[in-house]
């Protein structure tokens, strides 16, 4: 069997506060992991049963509990985010500025001429789902044509389907 566990009576205390405020059932837990052994003297085991978890697991919660700087303070999260930004937001906004122009003034904008200019402006070659990406955050969206053609003639159409050969021949 393995000895109690040593913890710092400052620990137990703000372990103590943070469980009377705990408003998650992980924060409550790693309060819990300090509170077990400092004040019954449980050990590894006889805590990691009380909580339910593992010996190694009890460990983690107390070294995460440790790590937090004050009682309220959450633990921060390590991933998401734009981490590997090629241009901040402002930037982007301002790179995209003289096609913003040219799409309002009605004219068709091209991805091609606006991944040359960013692999110009970043001085490293660009990817297209780099640029579409870029167009996607700031809202721009692809425009598809219509599925019909604006001079078609749908009684000219019918026309023809009525009076084509049923059977088609080869050449």
């Amino acid at each position: 069997m393995s000895r109690p566990r040593q913890i710092d009576p400052l620990l137990v205390q703000r372990a103590q506060e943070t469980a009377a405020t705990a408003t998650s059932v992980d924060t409550l837990r790693r309060c819990q992991a300090i509170l077990l052994p400092g004040l019954l003297g449980a050990t590894l085991e006889q805590t990691a049963a009380a909580l339910g978890v593992s010996r190694a697991t009890t460990a983690r919660l107390q070294a995460a509990f440790r790590r937090e700087k004050t009682a309220s303070a959450k633990t921060p999260r390590t991933w998401g985010g734009r981490r590997s930004s090629l241009l901040t937001p402002e930037e982007e906004r301002e790179f995209l500025q003289p096609w913003l122009e040219l799409a309002k003034g009605g004219g068709v904008v091209l991805v091609s001429p606006i991944r040359a200019a960013l692999a110009q402006r970043l001085h490293q070659p660009v990817k297209p789902s780099v640029v579409y990406r870029l167009l996607a955050r700031h809202g721009w969206r692809k425009v598809a044509p219509d599925t019909r053609h604006p001079k078609s003639k749908p009684e000219v159409q019918e026309g023809w389907k009525k009076n084509s050969p049923k059977c088609w021949k080869p050449c």
